[in-house]
């Protein structure tokens, strides 16, 4: 054990020697200020002619969890399947027998560092493993499992600190699609979405794990994360749980304002996004609506999403940008230009979700990050696009494909996992590897 730990050490040592001076992190789900913009410089504008390098491939197994990137390790989970099959049926929760793990690889080699796992039982629909994008906060890495086992674990050792357990300490029931609501730290504060009886919210201390506030009573918790926004200097939490979009305040969890929004099947899934004082929340199905925060910070609706109007979003959180939305619409399948002020659909397109040669397909997924004038979108075939995005419409100018679709929805082989832009590369995964794509421009 002692050797291991030392092997592991040394390491994370000789990863962290050889991380590139001036390099940005991407420690959280969306990004450092998780709102899907990738700020580093020094990025290709286009494609080399043969697509970008693949730098290393990792192995790992199932999961949707998307990798995070700090202080030159890789953090991702997975799930090691023993025994059970996942049908990923829409109307049932698969049975499976396994081990849930945490793993983190050096950045610039893909060497395997640490792991961390637990046995771990499944027992939701879509079994292919975790759902969350591991947190990482300094010298901690947070990780929430698909059952709601939440660890703090060191980000050099993989050492425990303190671990949760949502059900057996909340008497939280597991969402029938699993635990989806990555965590969010915000200075000596882990907020999570957690379930049971006035426990949809909680935050804890995040050094010990210690409840510093519980708020909150739904039907079901759902699957949305937990987001910080600040308006008219004030900080609020939003929770939108199966019910109900709510802020609350972040210091006591003491409700602020709510207004009912609720999707079907519990599916708040994709993060509410703020544009000045509006909020934009939509999830499936023709769940939309726009809100407009007052002075004193209480939310008013503007405008609800119609059979004919707005975008509803499930696996990818959309993206708004001055006057529109931006963001894959669940029924159809399709990007879309959607119009902030009132709803209107400008413009539609099957090519970076579905292919170019699709039509149309229920959940079609590409997950949007924005990089000054243009957008990479990783889709669920397993491209990576270099597209520019306006009101007049989509601009495709690059495309390769750097993964292979490893899960299934629909008939179709996807894969739903949000990747991470660090270090001048996207670093992705499926149910089978981790990758590294070289993204830095080449000097001139």
């Amino acid at each position: 054990m002692r050797m291991t730990l030392l092997v592991s050490l040394y390491l994370a040592s000789f990863c962290l020697a050889l991380r590139p001076g001036q390099a940005d992190d991407w420690p959280q789900w969306l990004g450092p200020e998780r709102d899907s913009v990738w700020r580093e410089t020094g990025i290709v504008q286009r494609f080399p002619e043969d697509g970008p390098e693949i730098q290393w491939r990792a192995p790992v197994n199932w999961g949707y969890s998307g990798p995070a990137v700090a202080e030159g390790r890789v953090f991702v989970m997975d799930y090691v399947k023993r025994s059970g099959q996942i049908r990923n049926n829409t109307g049932g929760r698969d049975r499976l027998e396994g081990t849930e793990r945490v793993l983190c690889f050096c950045a610039e080699t893909g060497d395997l560092l640490w792991e961390y796992g637990y046995d771990r039982p499944y027992h939701f629909s879509y079994g292919g493993g975790p759902r969350c994008t591991p947190t990482v906060d300094g010298s901690r890495v947070y990780a929430l499992g698909a059952e709601g086992n939440l660890s703090c674990l060191h980000a050099e050792t993989g050492e425990l600190i303190w671990n949760k357990d949502f059900a057996e300490e909340y008497g939280a029931e597991t969402p029938f699609w699993g635990v989806a609501a990555h965590p969010l730290v915000d200075g000596d504060v882990l907020y999570c979405v957690v379930g049971g009886e006035g426990s949809v919210a909680v935050a804890f201390d995040k050094y010990t794990g210690r409840e510093l506030w519980r708020s909150l009573s739904a039907s079901g918790q759902g699957y949305c994360p937990p987001t910080l926004i600040e308006h008219a200097g004030q900080r609020q939490l939003l929770i939108w749980h199966a019910e109900a979009i709510n802020g609350l305040e972040p210091g006591t969890g003491r409700l602020l304002w709510s207004v009912p929004l609720p999707p079907s099947f519990d599916m708040a899934i994709a993060a509410p996004r703020q544009q000045g004082a509006y909020l934009f929340a939509s999830a499936y199905n023709e769940v939309a609506a726009l809100l407009e925060l007052d002075a004193r910070g209480e939310a008013q609706l503007v405008w609800r999403g119609t059979a004919r109007n707005a975008l509803y979003s499930a696996n990818a959180t959309p993206f708004l940008d001055e006057a529109m939305i931006y963001g894959c619409d669940v029924n159809s399948g399709a990007l879309m230009g959607v119009r902030l002020s009132d709803g209107e659909r400008l413009w539609e397109t099957f090519e970076p979700t579905l292919g170019p040669a699709a039509r149309r397909g229920r959940y079609g997924t590409a997950f949007l990050i924005q990089h000054k004038d243009r957008f990479f979108l990783f889709n669920e075939t397993g491209d990576l696009i270099l597209a520019k995005l306006s009101p007049e419409g989509y601009e495709e100018l690059d495309r390769m494909n750097v993964l292979e679709p490893t899960n299934q929805t629909f008939g179709r082989p996807v894969v739903w996992s949000h990747p991470a832009f660090a270090q001048r590369a996207m670093f992705a995964r499926n149910d089978r590897e981790l990758v590294r794509v070289n993204l830095a421009r080449e000097e001139e």
